[in-house]
């Protein structure tokens, strides 16, 4: 008995996904919650596993295509079963199938017969019939080419709920813009570089309206329509960066890595980015986490780190400035009750950010295990794309390769993101002494459209406050 393997709807918002890869072959047998193929969405990047045992008969969807949720991507038959893979070899020397395909130029020789008896029903008019020939040409021509082009609209038109959206906010057709993602498909870094330079246009026509023969000079580079729909296109692209004959290796950016770059160029365009730097004393904190780490790792087995602290620390700073954990909604400001602190996980290959909903309800040893939970699952690919949105503030750690501090991109929607530098020992002047301290640098990046450099810093030294006197609630 065959089954379908289908899409999954991998959240309410998710309309599609993509197969990144297929982790198994035509004619292999599959196992019952086998990791099968993977999956990348506007969300998460995930293993699917297999719904049930039997052989991978079929692939429907090839690696790179995206589709629709509940799209039947593969058939597995039942235990035991064949595999159908053997089928098209016994279809395959069937020549007849293509001898269809001579049949159109004998159906072209009859409109010539038409025309050859047209002149004797009707003698006064064959030079009238004579260009109907290449009429009925270009009438065909002119159908393939509309039909190809009509593919090409609906491959682009196939784009992610996102890219629909800022579409339809704007008034844009989205079948006008030159797509870069697979397929022709548009990406939201081409909707939004379509935007941008749509908007320039205007601006750059309206400068020189001094005259009448100006005001024509100026409206010349709008005119070219198709040239306007590429040249986001080109725009990103640049300068070719190298020269002919260099040595270079050249490789298409992975669907994470694409989605990451749309995300931080628009993240880019939407927020004044400001970042703001405080040293703090860990010293107090770290022996602290000296007194429990065996505990916890003995009587929960949880491995605790620096970051639960901090994002203690984070959670009491946002309680006390409200402003940090909100999102800027056109001219209003929209106050976020909830505290769902993401921490930023480095990848193989990407980054991703899980979400601790819920963080100011959590102890310290609730957020120790939700942080390591959480990133192991998302270096095994088992999130879910509940877990990576919903986010409230985010916190990033490239410390933990060594860097002293960052000026890290805000998460949209959020208003602020605090970089975490690494932690080490240093002398430091204490009471004019020197003394040998744990110290770290914390950076802020945050909005200045609603965050004002006090605030940031006010906020900054209240994180500071909770870190260097250890005085952590529960």
């Amino acid at each position: 008995m065959s089954e379908e393997v289908k899409m999954p709807q991998m959240g309410e918002s998710i309309a599609e996904g993509t197969i990144v890869k297929w982790l198994k072959h035509v004619g292999d047998a599959v196992k019952r919650d086998e990791p099968l193929f993977e999956i990348s969405t506007d969300k998460v990047d995930a293993e699917i596993p297999s719904p049930s045992s039997g052989v991978l008969s079929e692939i429907k969807v090839q690696e790179g295509e995206t589709v629709a949720v509940n799209t039947v991507v593969a058939v597995i038959n039942g235990d035991g079963a064949k595999p159908a893979a053997a089928e098209p070899a016994k279809q395959a020397p069937a020549p007849p199938k293509e001898e269809k395909k001579v049949e159109p130029p004998a159906k072209k020789e009859e409109p010539k017969q038409a025309q050859s008896e047209a002149p004797a029903a009707a003698p006064p008019k064959p030079a009238a019939e004579t260009p109907s020939a290449p009429s009925e040409q270009a009438a065909s021509s002119s159908t393939t080419e509309t039909e190809a082009a009509s593919k090409d609209d609906s491959r682009r038109t196939r784009s992610s709920p996102v890219v629909r959206k800022i579409a339809e906010e704007h008034g844009i057709d989205i079948s006008q813009i030159e797509g870069t993602g697979i397929g022709g498909r548009v990406s939201k870094q081409d909707i939004l570089s379509f935007i941008e330079n749509r908007a320039s246009k205007p601006a750059q026509a309206a400068a020189p309206a001094a005259s009448a023969v100006e005001a024509s000079t100026a409206a010349q580079p709008r005119a070219p329509q198709p040239a306007r729909a590429t040249a986001p296109t080109q725009g990103e692209a640049g300068p070719q960066p190298f020269a002919e004959g260099d040595r270079v290796e050249i490789e298409p950016m992975s669907m994470m890595r694409r989605r990451i770059a749309e995300r931080m160029v628009e993240s880019r365009h939407i927020s004044a980015h400001v970042t703001s730097f405080m040293e703090v004393d860990f010293t107090r904190t770290a022996r602290l986490r000296d007194e429990l780490k065996g505990e916890f790792l003995k009587r929960d087995g949880v491995k605790l780190t620096f970051m639960p602290f901090i994002m203690k620390a984070v959670i009491e700073g946002i309680k006390k400035w409200p402003i940090v954990n909100s999102s800027v909604w056109g001219d209003q400001v929209v106050y976020k009750k909830d505290i769902n602190v993401g921490v930023a996980v480095a990848l193989d290959w990407g980054l991703i950010v899980p979400v601790i909903r819920g963080a100011d309800e959590k102890s310290l040893l609730g957020l120790a295990r939700a942080v390591n939970d959480l990133g192991e699952r998302a270096r095994t690919k088992q999130l879910k794309p509940d877990e990576v949105q919903g986010g409230t503030f985010t916190i990033t750690n490239p410390g933990a390769f060594g860097g002293w501090a960052g000026t890290p991109i805000i998460n949209q929607p959020q208003v602020a993101i605090l970089g975490v530098g690494v932690i080490k020992k240093r002398p430091v002047v204490i009471d004019d002494a020197i003394a040998i301290r744990q110290i770290g640098v914390l950076a802020l990046s945050f909005d200045h459209r609603v965050i004002d450099g006090a605030i940031a810093d006010q906020f900054l030294a209240n994180v500071r406050d909770v870190i260097e006197t250890a005085e952590y609630t529960s």
